[in-house]
């Protein structure tokens, strides 16, 4: 009898013990994802809807997604090129026709010229015309174009060789740069008061043409209201990162050349360390 009623409880024991095992791998299998599996999931989503949306041409909506990554996964290692894709589609979406909440549909009226229609937007005609994929300024009444309505800004920052584009606070593109050796760039704020394609070089009296091997200015001279200093282009790309100039902020030809299509006369430039 004893006999017997030691084998049923070792066999009750054993049920209750296979229970309890089924009962926990349902809960395990039902759990949520831990916090960094869940992320995990999110971020390649994400990352799969922003490529998809980048290849179907929606560009807004891919910069969108791609700018919900960079906000939500700060900690991520892939950050800095999430970064990059929000400042690619930003340039390309302020190339193309595509309107924005900062740019509207102009319809030119009879007299209108693109100088005319830029000055009263405080934005540029190159950028008038290539965000329109106009071949020149020629215009004619009843059409509507894509204006550019906000303000750009720009910051230089010393320390970091970088000059970051901006609007409404919102960063648009970050440039590699080169600044004055040492600390020559001056700190502070000014403004961009000219601008001249493939500048001349006035050296120690001289005059270097723009053709010329040592015209260190490169194609393009956006001036600040601070004499003789500005952001211009470079005949030496390997010194960009550096603090190597005389004072002046020195871009790749084609970084400087993108910017000088973008910023009209009388944006604001600050300088920090």
């Amino acid at each position: 009898m004893q006999k017997r009623w030691l084998l049923f409880s070792a066999a009750a024991l054993i049920v209750i013990v296979f229970a309890a095992f089924l009962v926990l791998n349902i809960k395990k299998s039902n759990a949520p994802l831990s916090i960094d599996q869940s992320k995990s999931g999110s971020i390649s989503n994400l990352l799969a809807q922003a490529k998809s949306l980048e290849m179907a041409g929606s560009l807004l909506e891919a910069k969108e997604a791609y700018q919900k990554l960079v906000n939500n996964f700060s900690n991520s290692g892939e950050i800095m090129n999430w970064q990059k894709k929000v400042e690619s589609l930003n340039i390309k979406l302020l190339f193309s026709p595509a309107i924005t909440e900062r740019s509207i549909f102009y319809e030119i009226k009879p007299g209108d010229t693109l100088t005319k229609i830029a000055k009263e937007y405080k934005t540029t005609t190159d950028l008038i015309i290539k965000s329109n994929n106009l071949s020149d300024d020629k215009i004619l009444p009843g059409r509507k174009i894509k204006v550019w309505t906000a303000l750009f800004s720009i910051v230089v920052d010393k320390s970091q060789n970088t000059l970051i584009l901006k609007t409404n606070e919102e960063i648009i593109k970050t440039y590699i740069v080169s600044t004055g050796a040492n600390n020559s760039t001056p700190t502070g704020n000014f403004k961009i008061v000219n601008k001249l394609q493939n500048p001349p070089w006035y050296k120690a009296g001289a005059i270097v043409p723009p053709d010329s091997p040592e015209n260190i200015l490169g194609t393009r001279w956006l001036g600040f209201d601070s004499p003789g200093y500005g952001i211009h282009g470079t005949t030496d790309p390997q010194s960009l990162g550096r603090q190597v100039t005389k004072g002046c902020v020195r871009m790749f030809n084609a970084d400087v050349e993108e910017l000088y299509t973008i910023i009209p006369v009388g944006t604001e430039v600050t300088i920090i360390d």
